[in-house]
């Protein structure tokens, strides 16, 4: 799944994400820590890996594996 970043705080490692349907997605600081990321911009294009309860577990650039 991708969508677009439309919220990020660095200070706590969390934002909201943006689906290409529409819908926002929060994601938790431990999503970005697993993603390996040290940052997130505005509009960045993401990839997103949810769980099994749709929870965002990891948050990377489309391009990464």
């Amino acid at each position: 799944m991708q969508g677009t970043v439309a919220t990020y705080d660095a200070s706590t490692r969390s934002g909201v994400l943006l689906l290409d349907d529409g819908t926002e997605l929060a994601f938790p600081a431990r999503a970005f820590d697993a993603s390996g990321l040290r940052l997130l911009r505005l509009g960045q294009r993401v990839r997103i890996d949810v769980d099994a309860t749709g929870e965002v577990v990891r948050v990377t650039l489309p391009t990464m594996s």
